[in-house]
């Protein structure tokens, strides 16, 4: 029996997001999963909750704790590597895949098959795609982060990241944003 798993997934926290970016505050594939977790459990409550929607919530949270799982065995590639052209984001897709199969093959065979629909989703599905949008929402606030402690190399990347959340028409990701986000903006003291 094979168990090592979850002792890949622990060594989500040695694997650096932004690598070509100089952050105020680094930030680790763990840490960024948990956030979109968050925030894709916000946006599928509220998808329910406010709009009368019916999308699998556990499956949303799921998919998103999990996204980033290939990345202990890839690394993060830097985005603008990653889209530089198709061949190069054809064949990272790819290595991707092998990666994720490699990690399903790292649990007992008893629980493969629940684990890869988790990490290996459904990419048409509405879970997949909220959880995307807490994606991008996740990296708007990593830049919102940063230039409120003074970073500007992160000016360029919250504009253009921001216009890619505007142009978003699911109403669970424009609550969120018109809603929840400005919070983020917000000092310490200015939360209380």
């Amino acid at each position: 029996m094979n168990g090592d798993f979850y002792a890949y997934l622990s060594r989500m926290k040695y694997i650096k997001r932004w690598a070509l970016m100089r952050s105020a505050c680094e930030e680790n594939i763990m840490e960024h999963s948990w956030e979109v977790a968050a925030v894709a459990h916000a946006l599928a409550i509220i998808k329910n909750e406010v709009f009368g929607g019916r999308v699998d919530e556990y499956k949303t949270v799921c998919y998103a704790l999990y996204h980033e799982t290939s990345e202990v065995i890839t690394g993060d590639l830097p985005t603008p590597i990653k889209y530089f052209n198709k061949e190069i984001n054809t064949a990272y897709k790819d290595l991707e895949k092998k990666a994720n199969k490699k990690l399903i093959g790292r649990l007992p065979e008893n629980l493969q098959g629940v684990y890869a629909k988790f990490v290996m989703p459904d990419t048409m599905s509405d879970e997949y795609a909220l959880m995307k949008a807490a994606d991008r929402i996740s990296a708007y606030i990593k830049c919102i982060e940063e230039v409120k402690s003074g970073n500007k190399e992160f000016v360029s990347a919250k504009k253009s990241i921001g216009k890619e959340i505007s142009k978003m028409t699911d109403e669970a990701v424009k609550y969120f944003v018109d809603n929840l986000l400005p919070s983020y903006e917000k000092t310490l003291d200015e939360l209380e």
